[in-house]
């Protein structure tokens, strides 16, 4: 009977090493896993700024609230994604927006402006707990922007603009978790520096609540500048107005 429960016994005590092995294996694997996430977001952005698409144009002063640049918005797309891994992130965003305006000329006539832009932001760096509630990223990379300005007078004349340049930036992130469903993030990045534009430079501002374990809805604020001159083009711009996203983690 002893020699019976001694070898049941040593059977468990043999699994349950065999098990605890596995498990510890397998944690760093776990740990070391990219961890992704997806947040599309709507920016109800303002513009403000001066313009001169091409060499030759007047200068003009643009001042847009949001109601005026939605009167005239064709189409727009938000979208920015986080991937991680151990210490390591990288982060894009993507924006898009058209639009489209009419002013009226003397003799009768009519000027219809398209306007495209993109911009595009991808940076990678490493990651800081700095407290068991907060932690920073501090990261580089670069931004594309593309722009694409249009002005026609039907029968008459037209001319367009088509601008590409890449800005170098550096960026840093910070969030903290204040509650067990919030938490704050602190968003903020600079670069240019007469590579691509004179200066660019943006600064991002949300409160977030967790919805899910995997979903979470933001709101918040933020505002993207930009000053390129070339040529005699010159773009100096600021698009700044609250944001409201849901972040998907999987």
């Amino acid at each position: 009977m002893n020699r019976y429960l001694n070898a049941k016994l040593g059977t468990a005590l043999a699994m349950g090493l065999l098990v605890s092995t596995q498990a510890l294996a397998q944690t760093p694997v776990e740990t070391d896993a990219w961890r992704f996430q997806l947040t599309p977001y709507v920016w109800m952005t303002g513009l403000d700024g001066q313009v001169r698409p091409f060499k030759g144009a007047p200068t003009a002063n643009v001042n847009k609230s949001f109601s005026d640049v939605l009167d005239n918005l064709d189409a727009a797309a938000f979208i920015n994604g986080t991937a991680r891994k151990a210490h390591y992130v990288l982060q894009g965003d993507f924006s898009y927006a058209a639009t489209s305006d009419k002013a009226a000329l003397p003799l009768g006539l009519s000027a219809q402006a398209k306007i495209r832009q993109t911009s595009m932001t991808l940076t990678g760096g490493r990651n800081w707990a700095l407290s068991p509630q907060s932690s920073l990223d501090l990261m580089a990379g670069l931004r594309l922007w593309q722009i694409k300005a249009e002005v026609n007078v039907p029968g008459l004349a037209s001319a367009q603009s088509n601008t590409s340049f890449v800005d170098p930036i550096v960026a840093a992130r910070w969030r903290y978790d204040i509650a067990p469903r919030w938490s704050t993030l602190l968003y903020a990045d600079m670069g240019g520096l007469s590579v691509g534009s004179k200066f660019t430079w943006q600064i991002h501002g949300s409160v977030n609540y967790q919805v899910k374990d995997n979903i979470h809805l933001s709101l918040g604020y933020r505002q993207l500048s930009v000053d390129y001159r070339d040529g005699g083009k010159r773009l100096d711009f600021s698009q700044s107005g609250p944001i409201v996203g849901a972040t998907f983690r999987f």
